[in-house]
């Protein structure tokens, strides 16, 4: 990962609003890098404890928490739900009704 993947990913991460998710694919493509999921992912969870960055609003593809079972997952879904998003009992998003930008998950 290079500085500008870093900085361009964060940048779109901070525009993601409150009540909203996204998906590490989505956040790749708007950061001008499509096909870099797994970097978006990579990045988020090497961010430093504390960082004030909204990472717990990207989820994997299908909508769900990543990593389900782990401390870090639990967390994730606490502050989704703090958030005001709604998660399935297996954990999974409504992409249609949460996701972000609109237009990437409008057909579902």
């Amino acid at each position: 990962m290079t500085a500008d993947f870093e900085k361009k990913v964060i940048v779109v991460l901070l525009r993601l609003p409150p009540g909203r998710v996204s998906t590490y694919g989505v956040l790749a493509q708007l950061a001008g890098y499509p096909r870099h999921a797994r970097h978006v992912g990579r990045l988020l969870g090497q961010l430093p404890a504390g960082a004030q960055l909204p990472w717990f609003r990207v989820l994997g593809a299908g909508g769900k928490v990543s990593r389900p079972g782990t401390e870090q997952a639990d967390w994730q879904r606490v502050l989704l739900e703090e958030d005001g998003v709604v998660l399935s009992s297996s954990g999974r998003v409504d992409l249609r009704r949460y996701g972000w930008p609109e237009e990437y998950f409008a057909l579902g």
